[in-house]
Formats: C-alpha cells, structure tokens, sequence
C-alpha cells in the first residue's frame, strides 16, 4: 500500500511538473509562472498540553498557470513545505517543551479567479506526502532531536485550501490557509503525542512570474 501510494505521487508530481515546465511556452500572457517561497505558520491543536503554539517555517518551489484566460485560470504548485506545531508541557515537575516537526512535498491545485492585472483569489485543495518527521525537546526532562520513523504518521495529507495574490508587475505577494483533513497519526505511538491532529497552515509568500515578456 504504501509503495503504491508512494508512486502515485511521483507520477502526480511528474505530470505536474512536465505541467509547469511547458506552461511559458503554450500559455498566454495572461498566465503566470515561476518560483515562490515565503513563511509557514503552521499548528496541530493537540489536546492535553498546557500550552501550544505555532511552528515558524517556510515553503518553496514552483507554480504554474494552465488553461488560463483573463479572468481565470488554475493553478498547480509544486512546494516543500515545513509544517509541525510546538507543545509546552507543565507541572510541578516537569518544564519541557516539545517541537513537532514534519516535512512533505505539497501538492496545491487551485482555481485562480483573476481581478485584473493587480489581484487573484485562490481556491482549492492540495494533496501533500510526507518526507520526514522529528521531535525536538527542550526543558528539564531532556533535550536534543529524535528522529521518527515516518510510519508513525501517514504518509499521505490532503486538504482544502484558499487565499489571495497582490500583484506589481513579475512579483506576487500572497497569503493562504491550507487545512487538513487527515488525522496525521498512523500509530499508538503517534496519538500518544500529537492525539487526532490534522494540519494547519497560514502562509505568507513572494512569487516570482518567469513568464513575463
């Protein structure tokens, strides 16, 4: 199962990128494509922990526009995309904070509604696989990185996915919201730290248009 889920992904992300590697030749003008990055905050909501706050990451790679025309367009992304949340846990003897980390290549197919030159909305979903997963802790108990075996989470994540892109000539500046609809945990030991978690990410972003005359 999970080498079939594995390449299905990598046909996925091929088709996408063979996608987006013809896209400044075929699209009109009105299409945009290039490289974006920016800044990732993303959380888990996890129950039983005295505090919880958000993990400070970053996203990047390459966007596309296909079947576009002035007022529309979708959009295809391929990203890496850092994701995770961090928990305090408290008491009278213990003071530790727990870092969650989790890595996936996302997958982001979005409806692009164009509001002339200057704007865009964006809606739709994304499908994401996960590339690696680690705890880092700090506080009395212990400290350092353990590395996890990816199996303890699922390999897969999909979800809904919205937003907007500002516009000033080859540069877009954009915010969006991606939320999961996947439980992430895939074992006992897994709930026992993150419970039903599912992902949760704002991000703020700078794309780059390639496909600018």
């Amino acid at each position: 199962m999970e080498n079939r889920i594995r390449f299905k992904f990598v046909v996925l992300s091929a088709i996408l990128m063979s996608c987006l590697a013809s896209t400044s030749v075929l699209a009109q003008k009105t299409a945009r494509a290039g490289v974006k990055a920016g800044m990732n905050v993303s959380n888990l909501y996890i129950n039983d922990v005295n505090d919880e706050n958000a993990r400070i990451g970053f996203n990047g790679g390459f966007y596309g526009q296909i079947l576009s025309s002035e007022f529309f367009a979708i959009q295809p992304e391929l990203l890496y995309s850092t994701k995770g949340t961090r928990a305090d846990y408290s008491g009278f003897v213990i003071n530790q904070k727990v870092r969650f980390n989790l890595n996936y290549i996302d997958l982001p197919v979005l409806a692009v509604f164009k509001l002339g030159r200057s704007a865009e909305i964006h809606a739709g979903g994304y499908a994401s696989y996960l590339l690696g997963a680690n705890f880092d802790y700090d506080g009395n108990v212990t400290n350092g990185v353990q590395e996890l075996n990816k199996d303890h989470f699922k390999s897969y994540d999909y979800g809904l996915s919205g937003g907007f892109g500002l516009n000033f000539g080859a540069i877009q500046v954009g915010a969006r919201y991606n939320y999961g609809l996947v439980q992430i945990a895939n074992s006992n030991t897994a709930r026992s730290y993150v419970g039903n978690s599912k992902n949760s990410v704002a991000q703020l972003y700078l794309a780059l248009n390639l496909n600018q005359d």
